[in-house]
Protein backbone atom coordinates (compact mmCIF):
# COMPACT_ATOMS: atom_id res chain seq x y z
CA UNK A 1 0.00 0.00 0.00
CA UNK A 2 1.41 3.39 -0.94
CA UNK A 3 1.87 4.95 2.48
CA UNK A 4 4.70 7.19 3.51
CA UNK A 5 5.15 8.48 -0.04
CA UNK A 6 4.44 11.82 -1.62
CA UNK A 7 1.12 12.06 -3.41
CA UNK A 8 -0.30 14.87 -5.49
CA UNK A 9 -3.73 16.15 -4.54
CA UNK A 10 -5.46 19.33 -5.72
CA UNK A 11 -2.24 20.51 -7.34
CA UNK A 12 -0.04 20.28 -4.24
CA UNK A 13 2.51 17.75 -3.09
CA UNK A 14 1.65 16.30 0.30
CA UNK A 15 3.18 13.71 2.56
CA UNK A 16 6.13 13.12 4.81
CA UNK A 17 8.29 10.09 5.33
CA UNK A 18 7.22 9.43 8.91
CA UNK A 19 4.40 11.71 10.08
CA UNK A 20 3.50 11.75 13.74
CA UNK A 21 0.23 10.23 14.91
CA UNK A 22 -1.15 13.72 15.57
CA UNK A 23 -0.15 14.89 12.09
CA UNK A 24 -2.03 11.95 10.55
CA UNK A 25 -5.15 12.85 12.56
CA UNK A 26 -4.88 16.46 11.41
CA UNK A 27 -4.63 15.30 7.81
CA UNK A 28 -7.81 13.25 8.23
CA UNK A 29 -9.58 16.34 9.55
CA UNK A 30 -8.36 18.47 6.66
CA UNK A 31 -9.40 15.78 4.17
CA UNK A 32 -12.98 15.99 5.44
CA UNK A 33 -12.95 19.78 5.08
CA UNK A 34 -11.47 19.51 1.58
CA UNK A 35 -13.90 16.86 0.30
CA UNK A 36 -17.21 17.91 1.87
CA UNK A 37 -18.67 21.19 0.56
CA UNK A 38 -21.05 21.19 3.55
CA UNK A 39 -18.15 21.42 6.01
CA UNK A 40 -18.08 24.96 7.42
CA UNK A 41 -15.01 24.82 9.63
CA UNK A 42 -12.57 22.46 11.30
CA UNK A 43 -14.21 22.61 14.71
CA UNK A 44 -17.59 21.55 13.37
CA UNK A 45 -16.02 18.63 11.51
CA UNK A 46 -13.92 17.55 14.50
CA UNK A 47 -16.93 17.53 16.83
CA UNK A 48 -19.75 16.46 14.55
CA UNK A 49 -18.55 14.14 11.78
CA UNK A 50 -19.01 10.45 12.56
CA UNK A 51 -16.87 9.43 9.60
CA UNK A 52 -13.92 11.39 10.96
CA UNK A 53 -14.45 9.95 14.43
CA UNK A 54 -14.51 6.44 12.93
CA UNK A 55 -11.19 6.96 11.14
CA UNK A 56 -9.57 8.42 14.25
CA UNK A 57 -10.85 5.51 16.31
CA UNK A 58 -9.51 3.07 13.73
CA UNK A 59 -6.07 4.68 13.85
CA UNK A 60 -5.91 4.23 17.61
CA UNK A 61 -7.14 0.62 17.37
CA UNK A 62 -4.70 -0.14 14.56
CA UNK A 63 -1.82 1.15 16.68
CA UNK A 64 -2.83 -1.32 19.39
CA UNK A 65 -3.20 -4.11 16.82
CA UNK A 66 0.34 -3.54 15.52
CA UNK A 67 1.63 -3.82 19.07
CA UNK A 68 -0.04 -7.24 19.37
CA UNK A 69 -2.66 -5.84 21.77
CA UNK A 70 -5.34 -7.44 19.67
CA UNK A 71 -8.11 -7.85 22.22
CA UNK A 72 -7.99 -4.18 23.30
CA UNK A 73 -7.86 -3.22 19.62
CA UNK A 74 -10.99 -5.23 18.83
CA UNK A 75 -12.83 -3.89 21.85
CA UNK A 76 -11.96 -0.32 20.88
CA UNK A 77 -13.10 -0.92 17.31
CA UNK A 78 -16.45 -2.19 18.58
CA UNK A 79 -16.86 0.89 20.77
CA UNK A 80 -16.19 3.03 17.72
CA UNK A 81 -18.71 1.00 15.73
CA UNK A 82 -21.37 1.53 18.43
CA UNK A 83 -20.73 5.27 18.43
CA UNK A 84 -20.40 5.93 14.71
CA UNK A 85 -22.14 3.12 12.80
CA UNK A 86 -18.85 2.42 11.01
CA UNK A 87 -17.00 -0.89 11.44
CA UNK A 88 -13.33 -0.91 10.51
CA UNK A 89 -11.33 -3.94 11.50
CA UNK A 90 -8.17 -2.80 13.33
CA UNK A 91 -6.09 -5.09 11.14
CA UNK A 92 -7.05 -3.21 7.97
CA UNK A 93 -4.45 -0.88 6.47
CA UNK A 94 -5.75 2.59 5.65
CA UNK A 95 -3.69 5.29 4.00
CA UNK A 96 -3.45 8.96 4.85
CA UNK A 97 -6.13 11.64 4.39
CA UNK A 98 -8.91 9.05 4.38
CA UNK A 99 -12.47 10.41 4.50
CA UNK A 100 -15.72 8.55 5.16
CA UNK A 101 -18.62 10.79 4.13
CA UNK A 102 -21.78 10.48 6.27
CA UNK A 103 -20.32 7.34 7.83
CA UNK A 104 -23.27 5.15 8.65
CA UNK A 105 -23.13 1.54 7.49
CA UNK A 106 -19.54 1.44 6.21
CA UNK A 107 -17.74 -1.90 6.77
CA UNK A 108 -14.03 -2.45 6.07
CA UNK A 109 -12.63 -5.95 6.54
CA UNK A 110 -9.45 -7.16 8.19
CA UNK A 111 -7.24 -7.59 5.12
CA UNK A 112 -8.48 -4.52 3.24
CA UNK A 113 -5.81 -2.06 2.12
CA UNK A 114 -6.63 1.52 1.19
CA UNK A 115 -4.24 4.01 -0.40
CA UNK A 116 -3.90 7.73 0.26
CA UNK A 117 -6.56 10.41 -0.36
CA UNK A 118 -9.47 7.97 -0.73
CA UNK A 119 -13.13 8.78 -0.09
CA UNK A 120 -15.82 6.26 0.88
CA UNK A 121 -19.51 7.13 1.11
CA UNK A 122 -22.08 5.71 3.51
CA UNK A 123 -23.38 2.16 3.28
CA UNK A 124 -20.39 0.83 1.35
CA UNK A 125 -18.43 -2.34 2.08
CA UNK A 126 -14.89 -3.51 1.48
CA UNK A 127 -15.69 -7.15 2.09
CA UNK A 128 -14.62 -10.69 1.40
CA UNK A 129 -15.96 -13.63 -0.60
CA UNK A 130 -14.16 -16.38 1.29
CA UNK A 131 -14.20 -17.72 4.85
CA UNK A 132 -10.58 -18.87 4.58
CA UNK A 133 -7.76 -17.03 6.32
CA UNK A 134 -5.38 -14.92 4.27
CA UNK A 135 -5.90 -12.01 1.91
CA UNK A 136 -9.65 -11.87 1.24
CA UNK A 137 -10.53 -8.17 1.06
CA UNK A 138 -9.90 -5.49 -1.59
CA UNK A 139 -6.86 -3.32 -2.17
CA UNK A 140 -7.56 0.27 -3.19
CA UNK A 141 -5.01 2.53 -4.84
CA UNK A 142 -4.68 6.26 -4.26
CA UNK A 143 -7.51 8.77 -4.75
CA UNK A 144 -10.20 6.11 -5.15
CA UNK A 145 -13.83 7.09 -4.55
CA UNK A 146 -16.37 4.46 -3.44
CA UNK A 147 -19.98 5.57 -3.96
CA UNK A 148 -22.80 5.17 -1.46
CA UNK A 149 -23.95 1.59 -0.95
CA UNK A 150 -21.24 0.07 -3.15
CA UNK A 151 -19.90 -3.40 -2.34
CA UNK A 152 -16.31 -4.18 -3.31
CA UNK A 153 -15.82 -7.87 -2.61
CA UNK A 154 -12.84 -10.18 -2.61
CA UNK A 155 -9.05 -9.80 -2.89
CA UNK A 156 -9.33 -7.65 -5.98
CA UNK A 157 -7.49 -4.45 -6.84
CA UNK A 158 -8.98 -1.02 -7.53
CA UNK A 159 -6.51 1.16 -9.43
CA UNK A 160 -5.46 4.71 -8.67
CA UNK A 161 -8.10 7.40 -9.40
CA UNK A 162 -10.83 4.82 -10.01
CA UNK A 163 -14.49 5.56 -9.17
CA UNK A 164 -16.99 2.97 -7.97
CA UNK A 165 -20.61 3.93 -8.60
CA UNK A 166 -23.32 4.10 -5.97
CA UNK A 167 -24.77 0.63 -5.17
CA UNK A 168 -22.34 -1.09 -7.54
CA UNK A 169 -21.24 -4.64 -6.75
CA UNK A 170 -17.60 -5.02 -7.77
CA UNK A 171 -16.25 -8.55 -8.15
CA UNK A 172 -13.28 -7.96 -10.47
CA UNK A 173 -10.30 -5.63 -10.68
CA UNK A 174 -10.92 -2.05 -11.80
CA UNK A 175 -8.17 -0.36 -13.87
CA UNK A 176 -6.64 2.96 -12.85
CA UNK A 177 -8.74 5.97 -13.85
CA UNK A 178 -11.83 3.88 -14.62
CA UNK A 179 -15.42 4.08 -13.37
CA UNK A 180 -17.27 0.88 -12.45
CA UNK A 181 -21.07 0.97 -12.19
CA UNK A 182 -23.93 -1.54 -12.00
CA UNK A 183 -24.71 -4.98 -10.59
CA UNK A 184 -22.43 -6.70 -11.28
CA UNK A 185 -20.20 -3.70 -11.95
CA UNK A 186 -18.94 -3.04 -15.45
CA UNK A 187 -16.28 -0.60 -16.59
CA UNK A 188 -17.98 2.45 -18.06
CA UNK A 189 -15.24 5.00 -18.46
CA UNK A 190 -11.48 4.69 -18.75
CA UNK A 191 -8.74 7.26 -18.27
CA UNK A 192 -10.96 10.31 -17.88
CA UNK A 193 -9.53 13.32 -15.99
CA UNK A 194 -10.72 13.71 -12.40
CA UNK A 195 -12.68 16.89 -13.13
CA UNK A 196 -14.82 15.16 -15.76
CA UNK A 197 -15.89 12.33 -13.45
CA UNK A 198 -18.54 14.31 -11.53
CA UNK A 199 -21.55 12.13 -12.32
CA UNK A 200 -24.40 11.68 -9.82
CA UNK A 201 -24.52 7.96 -10.64
CA UNK A 202 -21.06 7.59 -9.13
CA UNK A 203 -21.54 9.03 -5.70
CA UNK A 204 -24.86 9.59 -3.93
Amino acid sequence: MPTGTQTRTAGTTRGAAHPSFLEVLREDLQAAVDHDPAARNHLEVALGYAGVHAVWGYRAAHALWRRQLKLPARLLSQLVRAGTGVEIHPGARLGRRFFIDHGSGVVIGETAEVGDDCVIFHGSTLGGTSMRKGKRHPTLGNRVVIGAGAKVLGPLRIGDDARIGANAVVLHDVPPGAAAVGVPAKIRVKHRPFGTMDDPALYI
